[in-house]
């Protein structure tokens, strides 16, 4: 014990490698023990650190320490030897130096405070931990974990100095990470840059008010590559923004280090097949020894007088030997606290027999017979009532089925002890009356139903309620048969929990066997630490002990956490033979332990005992240990490890064959053939003493119980059937056998194998283990895109440091990548005593990987590296250089048959005289004529919240308004014609009156949505935009809000002195124009359209009158408008269609229009549809806005709204107005939620329109309903077409964006080289129609951009049209509907906008598809956004569970779009509801939201940075 007191991590590098060779001479026998101990002494003199006392401190030494146990299943409290391998520590210490040297700083998450603060440390039960290391019961300090400093970087610059005044208008109450969490550098004012308005000031909490909000005041009109390239990278991928955080910074840099497997590793997309299997190395070690033989174990000696049943044995000593101590219990103290004698035993299990066969039922029903099974439920605690149940069951031959006692309908896997009581068919279970009352209850007393179990009756084996038995009744005692003796459950890898039946031949045997491999004797004594309902525990402890007539000695496991020492005690007090682990024989070999009784064994429930090591000779050399090399175990061969010390792995024999067993290796999967000399394989078992099928599980017992081993052609060696012992190993010289892992511990990475014990092992070797609990650590693999992915979770103490907990995660990561070359996917940590656990206390494996899949671990701390271990991605897409022209790939398109993607809708067709209307060229002429030939038509009816009818325009009195403001313009506001005027006004009949009152005037209107009161901060800056861009002379608006425009609330956002004149149209004179304006030309400007895109652009278009006309007549004839009929509006009136509609349409086509606004739907939901149902409107328009707020609020009440009356089978077109892909899943849950109340499922369809054009598509009331198609996902990102059957996987539902409206013409382009494309290729839509805008309005007058958007030409084809650039993605199909005209219908789908398409791996990605998967991905997730940093993928989810579900979510969103779309996310952003930007018409604002989380004003609870 030369090291005491010496901290082996702290001596110098040199030392330890000095003593790590000693430690190599020792284990290869190069050294005596004695020149090793004198060697190691000398070495380590000068760092001795005496201390006080002989034996105070007690330290491993690192010479001898074994991996293997002495029992392989490594239950409970023997499981932690198995890691305190200094060996492996040093091991660890030195590839973590490595590390050092090469250091990367790892971005650390970045948490709200709130998520991770624990609770006191009182609060926390103690741990379960049974490893007794003394950092354990010492007491914790309490401490309160305080966020990480931040990392400051005086180099950042800061945001644009314009945010600098809204973080104070940003809620950083609740949070530590408002702008300056980061260490960023407080804003300097920027000289010569006059501030443009802040609109990215933080989006309000609940999504109240939508809000358009543009995103760094990017004006249409630069060009759309300059724009882009403000918030993008230069070439080389470093992002020219200053306000990229360190933390992404710190990521990129660590991702450009160089991934593990060279690239010939990677996989070629063959765009059909995703995944081809990497080359093998050829430097994999292959196997290369001779084939192995089965190996033999010693004859099976035969004892005369050895009983013929088990249940003989205990009859014979309980008749001669009845005063001989049977068990003796300890309780939790480690005192005694009763002995069970054998002639107690016997007449007890005697008077169980009797009672359970005879007093069950009534009188003449007997409720068990011989063979049924019967579940025995007994706490650990209490052995004496196990052993009288069990052996009352044998004399009564009904089959027991020990089983744990089930504490709450929450233990973990317990509906799989369900299935294991179902497959045996247990209806009644034995238990003592303490155990019964503890069990979970339901309020009327009765036990509770847990859930999957089958249904039970109870019997209490308390001596007071059993019958003895009539004196001429004695219990049958046959000789054992192969029939089941007992079942022992076994939970496998997925969890599942099977019943392995031992019959009664076996079970004696198997105590024969033991007996003779352990030498026991009459009259012994045993000391028990193991669980006496099943394996090693059962066989010897209660088994072969009754067998031999021993005194066993019970000690709970409760007593093994309370004082670990007691029961070496008690083996000091009874001397008795000691079976456990190798590891503390240093310690206790100064005590007196001698080496050679330390007996290592392997075992399995299939195969029972398959080897053990027979108790040695006094003074006989210890068994060799065998050094492997862990990248030779990965590929499944034996390497003796001599390159690289510290991935070695140290194991030691497990002794021989048992007596009479048969035992060969073969290879784990496939077909059993028969393993070389040097491979690593499965042991299986030919013996009579060996479990003997799954009970009820016909089908899986043949593949492991009836196992024929092959050779190497594949031919059987015999008839001899073999069972599988789930058990990994060889055999060595001598014909030794070493174990080095379970079956169920494998984790196929790669095509490679990894034990999750030595994963285990080298975690914990990674000092400082003060961040987990030893004993509390998972390892398991998840399928993730095509391969099996390590993720490890562990309990963190609750007095772990936040930066503590990272660094430790963050050493683990590299530790286990250099020892093992293997990645970790995901490390977790939870809070302690949150893991499912085992009954004695381990973790439960296969719960803890569903919880992990479920989202339902809950951890404080991950971490995620999917960008080290995920290697299997398809190579990133090189796009072909364009070297074929575009004229020869549409000759190529001919040739093979394509038709070039184009569609028309039907022609506008001649004017027809008898329509006045068309006479008039302009709505002003028309509006005029209305107000003459049908003066008290009414045109427009508005509706408050109550349904109620709050206004009502005539022609007339629409004329009359108009010429009133337009009086008020020319006269108050001194207009000139052709200037521009701003309206702001709620959605109403004010706004109409005072565009017609502009066009009266001869002035340009521009409808602006009006501020939101109570948020003007984020609100009023879009307007005073608009405003400014547009250049408005005036605004005409209520007085209501001319107080707002005028407030002090709104001088804290905008510079109020300097708006433009305001006129309130309120109360206005009775005053008429000298006369109505009338243009020159019908190409003049008629309004501004002015819209907030996506990308966070706000885009103004100029739309002529004859643009307005033109447009108008296509509705009309695609609507089939007349002045009979009454549509109703739910939409926001300010821009696109939906202005087109609230305010155009009506006054050209005569039809009266219902107003619904739809703010007003806030207040009362069911406004809209009642108002449907009400005036029996056949043709209603709404937003997705509308929409989603009708599925969710009202999607439940459908019976509700039947009761009120309300029918929507009226409706025979409800069109969803959007500049969008099609939402399929809202109008599928809306036709089906609505279908109740007569909604016809035909009636829900959409359109699409865009800036250059505001309606290209819109569903009419003829032609043919809107077609689904589905496409593959994997071509689309190809921007190729490729239509696939519903259901099929990785495809995608489009649906038709409407029907192309008359005078509509669209091609599909390719937007790099403008030619043509065929139909079944993705490209721009462009489009060409007399309704197209007229251009941007911009102020910087950039021509070349209007030309390149609104008037271009293809590059060839048809080079005389003029189209427009709409910006969105999509293509054309033929269907096989036909069109009114006859024809076959061409159908528009819209897949997306270009400018929100992610380019990632040289592939084409639609934001929407990702998001789609990301919101299925867990519960919590309410809505989602992605968006691209630099070459990073970034999702930001918002989380609508509680915030200890913030973390759960970054794994499972990493699996889903790995999955699903072959990406890698680089940072998974967690906010709060309502966080993500979303504009008037319901889209998401991206580029907003990516400025905001990259000036660090998003709030989030969580942010991971995946490795």
């Amino acid at each position: 014990m030369a090291d005491r007191g010496v901290e082996l991590s702290a001596l110098p590098k040199e030392v330890r490698d000095q003593l790590a060779e000693l430690d190599l001479e020792l284990s290869e026998g190069d050294i005596t023990q004695k020149g090793y101990e004198k060697k190691r002494t000398k070495l380590l003199a000068p760092y001795i650190i005496q201390t006080p006392g002989k034996n105070s401190t007690i330290t491993f030494s690192p010479g001898l320490t074994p991996t293997l146990l002495s029992l392989s299943h490594r239950s409970g409290g023997t499981r932690d030897d198995r890691y305190r391998s200094d060996i492996h520590t040093e091991a660890v210490q030195a590839a973590l130096a490595k590390h050092k040297e090469e250091k990367m700083a790892l971005p650390m998450p970045t948490k709200r405070r709130s998520t991770y603060v624990q609770s006191p440390v009182e609060n926390h039960t103690p741990p379960d931990s049974s490893s007794g290391s003394e950092d354990e019961t010492s007491v914790r300090r309490q401490s309160t974990v305080i966020a990480p400093p931040p990392a400051v970087n005086p180099n950042l610059q800061s945001p644009d100095s314009w945010i600098n005044h809204s973080v104070q208008g940003s809620s950083t109450s609740s949070s530590a990470s408002s702008t300056m969490s980061h260490g960023e550098a407080k804003p300097q004012p920027q000289k010569n840059n006059a501030p443009p308005p802040d609109v990215t000031a933080v989006a309000p909490r609940a999504r109240g008010p939508r809000v358009d909000l543009p995103s760094n005041a990017v004006v249409r009109g630069m060009s759309r590559v300059q724009s882009r390239s403000s918030m993008m990278e230069t070439a080389d991928g470093v992002p020219v923004s200053s306000r990229v955080s360190t933390k992404i910074q710190q990521l990129l840099n660590t991702l450009k280090r160089p991934k593990r497997p060279p690239l010939s590793e990677f996989f070629t997309d063959d765009s059909e097949e995703i995944v081809e299997v990497p080359q093998p190395d050829p430097n994999t070690p292959k196997p290369e020894g001779r084939q192995t033989i089965p190996v033999k174990g010693e004859p099976l000696g035969v004892v005369s007088n050895w009983p013929p049943a088990l249940q003989a044995a205990l009859a014979r000593w309980g008749a001669t030997q009845g005063k001989s101590p049977a068990l003796t219990a300890l309780d939790i103290t480690g005192k005694p606290l009763y002995t069970l004698t054998y002639g107690k035993l016997w007449s007890r299990s005697v008077k169980l027999a009797y009672t359970l066969l005879n007093k069950l039922g009534t009188k003449n029903e007997q409720i068990l017979k011989p063979g049924d099974r019967v579940a025995l439920v007994y706490p650990n605690s209490d052995p004496g009532m196990f052993w009288v149940a069990f052996y009352g069951c044998l004399l009564a031959e009904v089959i027991p089925v020990p089983i744990e006692v089930p504490l709450s309908r929450k233990d973990a896997g317990i509906s799989q002890v369900g299935f294991l009581l179902g497959s045996c068919g247990v209806g009644l279970a034995l238990t003592s009356e303490i155990c019964l009352k503890g069990l979970p209850k339901t309020p009327a007393g009765e036990i509770l139903q847990f859930k999957g179990w089958p249904r039970l009756k109870w019997v209490v084996t308390d001596s007071k309620y059993l019958t003895k038995p009539s004196k001429d009744w004695q219990p049958h005692i046959p000789t054992a048969n192969t029939d089941p003796a007992y079942i022992e459950y076994k939970a496998n890898k997925e969890g599942t929990v099977v019943g392995v039946a031992v019959s009664k031949v076996a079970m004696l045997t198997h105590c024969q066997a033991l007996t003779q491999a352990c030498n026991y004797c009459e009259g012994e004594t045993l000391v028990n630490v193991l669980d006496f309902k099943k394996d090693m525990g059962l066989w010897h402890g209660v088994l072969t002990a009754v067998m031999n007539r021993i005194h066993t000695i019970s000690v709970p496991y409760a007593v093994m956490k309370a004082c670990p020492l007691s029961w070496v005690q008690r083996v000091h007090i009874h001397k008795g033979s000691v079976s456990s682990c190798d590891a503390f024989l240093n310690v206790f070999q100064s005590h007196g332990l001698k080496p050679e009784v330390i007996c290592p064994c392997a075992t399995s429930p299939e195969a029972m005992t398959v080897a053990i090591r027979r108790p040695g000779v006094p003074g006989a050399p210890l068994p060799a240990r065998a050094i492997l090399s862990l990248g030779g175990l990965s590929h499944g061969v034996i390497r003796v490890n001599t390159e690289d010390k510290n991935s070695a792995l140290t194991v030691q024999d497990v002794g021989h064959v048992m007596p009479g067993a048969l035992m060969c290796v073969v290879k784990p999967d496939g077909p059993p053939q028969l393993c070389k000399t040097d491979e690593i394989g499965e042991i299986i078992v030919n013996s009579r003493a060996g479990g003997n099928m799954y009970y009820g599980l016909p089908g899986v017992t043949k593949n492991t119980f009836e196992v024929i081993p092959v050779n190497a052609n594949g031919v059987p060696i015999g008839e001899i059937p073999f069972v599988r012992s789930g058990l990994l190993g060889f055999v060595g010289p001598g014909s030794l056998i070493f174990v080095v892992g379970k079956i169920e511990g494998l984790l196929m990475v790669s095509g490679r194998r990894h034990n999750a014990d030595d994963l285990v092992a080298t975690a914990l070797a990674v000092e400082p283990v003060k961040t987990v609990y030893r004993g509390r650590i998972a390892v398991f693999s998840v399928t993730v895109f095509y391969d099996e992915r390590v993720v490890i979770v562990a309990e963190q103490r609750p007095d772990a440091s936040e930066e503590d907990s990272f660094q430790w995660m963050s050493r683990v990561l590299q530790a286990i990548d250099s020892i093992h070359q293997v990645g970790l996917y995901c490390l977790a940590l939870v809070p302690a005593n949150t893991l499912p656990k085992t009954p004695l206390g381990g973790i439960h494996i296969s719960d803890t990987k569903q919880f992990f899949l479920d989202g339902n671990l809950h951890p404080c701390n991950i971490l995620m590296c999917p960008h080290t271990c995920v290697t299997n991605l398809p190579k990133p897409r090189q796009k072909q250089p364009v070297g074929v022209g575009p004229a020869s790939v549409m000759v190529g398109n001919l040739v093979a048959g394509k038709r070039i993607a184009q569609a028309a809708g039907r022609d506008l067709g001649m004017i027809e005289d008898q329509d006045l209307v068309r006479k008039h060229q302009y709505l002003t002429e028309a509006l005029h004529w209305r107000a003459q030939t049908d003066p008290d038509h009414v045109l427009y009816v508005l509706l408050n919240a109550k349904g109620v009818t709050v206004g009502t325009a005539t022609c007339v009195q629409l004329h009359k308004r108009a010429e009133k403001i337009a009086a008020a313009l020319t006269e108050k506001g001194s207009i000139n014609t052709g200037e521009n005027v701003v309206l702001l006004y709620p959605p109403g009949i004010d706004l109409i009156a005072a565009f017609y009152g502009c066009l009266y005037a001869g002035c340009v209107p521009v409808t602006v949505r009006p501020p939101h009161p109570q948020n003007l901060a984020a609100t009023l800056p879009t307007v005073r935009m608009i405003i400014d861009v547009s250049k408005a002379a005036c605004i005409l608006t209520t007085q209501n809000l001319t107080r707002i425009l005028r407030s002090k609330e709104a001088a804290l956002s905008v510079n109020i002195k300097t708006w433009p004149t305001i006129i309130d149209t309120d109360d206005l004179p009775r005053r008429r124009p000298p006369q109505i304006y009338k243009p020159p030309t019908a190409e003049m400007i008629a309004y501004l359209d002015f819209s907030v895109s996506t990308t966070g652009m706000l885009t103004g278009v100029k739309i002529s009158h004859a643009a307005v006309s033109a447009l108008c007549r296509s509705i009309k004839l695609q609507c089939e408008l007349y002045s009979s009929r009454q549509i109703a509006i739910c939409l926001d009136p300010y821009c696109g269609l939906g202005f087109v509609l609230w305010c155009l349409a009506s006054v050209y086509s005569g039809h009266q229009s219902i107003l619904i606004p739809p703010f007003e739907l806030e207040s009362c939901l069911s406004l809209w549809l009642s108002t449907l149902s009400q005036y029996r409107i056949r043709d209603t328009f709404c937003s997705y806005s509308v929409m989603e707020l009708c599925t969710k609020g009202l999607g439940t009440q459908t019976d509700l709204l039947k009761a009120r009356g309300v029918n929507l089978s009226c409706v025979r077109s409800c069109v969803v107005i959007a500049e969008e892909r099609p939402r399929l899943a809202l109008t599928h849950s809306f036709s089906k939620l609505f279908k109740d109340v007569g909604l016809s499922p035909r009636a829900v369809s959409t359109a699409f329109g865009s800036r250059v054009n505001l309606a290209i598509c819109l569903q009419g009331t003829t032609g043919p309903d809107p077609c689904t198609v589905y496409v593959d996902m994997k071509s689309l990102r190809h921007d190729r077409v490729r239509l696939v059957e519903r259901g099929a996987p990785q495809s995608l539902p489009l649906m038709e964006s409407g029907k192309i409206l008359p005078g509509v013409r669209v091609i599909i382009v390719n937007p790099e080289t403008r030619g043509p494309l065929g139909d079944s290729h993705l490209g721009e839509i462009w489009v060409n129609s007399p309704h197209n805008a007229s251009g941007y309005y911009t102020i910087y007058g950039e021509e070349s951009l209007q030309a390149d958007h609104f008037n271009t030409k293809l590059s060839f084809g048809d080079p005389q049209t003029l189209w427009a650039r709409t910006g969105y993605l999509g293509f054309v199909k033929r269907t096989e509907l036909l069109a009114a005209s006859g024809d076959r219908h061409d159908a528009l789908f819209v897949v997306g906008s270009l400018d929100e398409t992610l380019e990632l791996r040289g592939l084409r990605y639609h934001p929407i598809d990702i998001e789609t998967s990301v919101s299925r991905a867990h519960r919590s997730i309410a809505e989602s956004a992605v968006f691209t940093w630099t070459n990073l993928l970034v999702v930001v989810s918002e989380l609508c569970g509680s915030e200890q579900d913030a973390l759960d979510l970054v794994p499972l969103i990493t699996n889903v779009v790995l999955e699903e779309h072959h990406l890698i996310v680089g940072v998974v952003v967690i906010v709060d509801p309502g966080v993500i930007p979303i504009n008037s018409r319901g889209e998401k604002q991206r580029m907003h939201l990516r400025d905001s989380f990259l000036a660090d004003q998003l709030d989030p609870i969580y942010v991971a940075y995946n490795m």
